[in-house]
């Protein structure tokens, strides 16, 4: 099939079906997207987003902090290494469906297991491929990310009307608490270090390590491996943990993780734990939501932005030396800087729009990033973030 994509509004005005279309996507506005589909049958309703990594499509699918959201990828050529088991960051896939330019191919990767459409099926996914991403790309930057409805069909058989109904009903990410339905519900202690070609997952080191209490608010598994590398022993709770459940684990550290949603609706029950653990004066560290948590906590405020911030090439700034670390990226709310109150530090900022990309408290005993120091996918320039972590608890103890 052709380039199928199509832009029209309202939907009782959209043009016809181009042939062999057996995907669409109806954003709230009424805009209609003709594709052709793959993966799951179905449809799903949230947000539209863009991602710009050129790797990990698996690891970005199954990153807990996409709850909510399609992913448009901005590199045209996404499935051609195919899937296997290793390149996931989750139990589940979480991102609820990918917008691609090229019909996923037959992968070409002595690591694939699957190819992507398989894949998607076998997790309830759905993907839409033929769209001219560019486009969709250029219209969240001007418009922002936009509420839609993603749907795919074999028989190429849509309600239009029913689709965009939806996509106006769906209220939005905003004031929305997604980190308690992609959190552990269980605590567990986490076992295996970073990935090596020819070698797998490494196993952990036993011995005397310093133990990292984690708050699960949508972690993915290279975090924890990463702190595991850097000579930590993990512990995961689940988001809504209280501070005696915490302590009941006697942590030498409290970890912060990432996650989806509203940071101001998971404050609800967050923040105050977190105020507690910074009253203990245990070293702590967060990323991600965890950053935007640990900054309501302290008493700043958090706002949903315009497009938000999604790739693996995100410029950052460290203000200290004034190092440039390009980082990994995925979230849609930030911490106001001019919110920050005294004592607080502004450790980091992003080269795209100048926004708040890190902070620290009581002397760096407590900091934060907006960013993904663990990448997976992205580049490693921030690794270093976890080493200081853990030196620090060898520090503590």
């Amino acid at each position: 099939m052709a380039d199928a994509t199509t832009f029209a509004a309202p939907v009782a005005s959209a043009p016809p079906q181009p042939e062999g279309a057996t995907g669409v996507l109806v954003l709230a506005n009424g805009d209609v997207i003709w594709g052709r589909g793959f993966g799951a049958e179905g449809e799903a309703v949230g947000e539209v987003c863009f991602h710009t990594a050129m790797t990990g499509y698996q690891e970005i699918m199954t990153d807990p902090s996409f709850a909510g959201q399609m992913i448009t990828f901005t590199f045209p050529h996404i499935g051609n290494v195919g899937a296997n088991p290793d390149d996931v960051e989750a139990d589940a896939t979480h991102a609820l469906g990918m917008i691609v330019r090229e019909y996923p191919t037959a992968p070409s990767s002595f690591r694939a297991m699957e190819n992507l459409d398989g894949w998607m099926r076998r997790h309830a996914r759905i993907g839409l491929a033929g769209i001219d991403t560019r486009a969709l790309t250029r219209r969240i930057r001007t418009g922002g990310a936009p509420n839609g409805v993603i749907a795919h069909s074999a028989t190429g058989t849509f309600d239009l009307a029913l689709l965009l109904d939806m996509a106006r009903s769906w209220p939005g990410l905003e004031g929305m608490d997604l980190a308690k339905t992609v959190s552990t519900e269980t605590h567990y202690g986490w076992q295996g270090g970073l990935w090596r070609l020819g070698f797998g997952y490494a196993d952990d080191e036993q011995g005397d390590r310093p133990h990292v209490v984690a708050l699960d608010y949508g972690s993915k598994r290279n975090i924890f491996r990463n702190l595991v590398q850097a000579g930590a022993k993990v512990s995961v709770l689940p988001a809504t943990a209280s501070f005696d459940q915490v302590m009941a684990l006697k942590p030498d550290g409290i970890f912060l993780s990432n996650g989806p949603g509203d940071p101001a609706a998971t404050g609800e029950y967050a923040v105050p734990v977190i105020r507690q653990l910074l009253d203990t004066k245990l070293p702590l560290f967060g990323i991600c939501l965890g950053h935007q948590l640990l900054g309501l906590a302290v008493g700043a405020t958090t706002t949903k932005m315009f497009q938000g911030h999604r790739g693996a090439n995100h410029p950052v700034q460290r203000r200290s030396d004034g190092a440039v670390e390009i980082t990994s990226m995925n979230h849609g709310f930030s911490v106001e800087r001019d919110s920050l109150p005294a004592g607080v530090t502004e450790t980091h900022v992003s080269l795209f729009d100048g926004s708040n990309a890190g902070l620290e408290i009581d002397g760096g005993r407590a900091f934060s990033v907006q960013y993904h120091p663990e990448a997976s996918p992205g580049p490693q320039d921030s690794f270093y973030l976890f080493e200081r972590f853990v030196t620090s608890l060898k520090d503590a103890t």
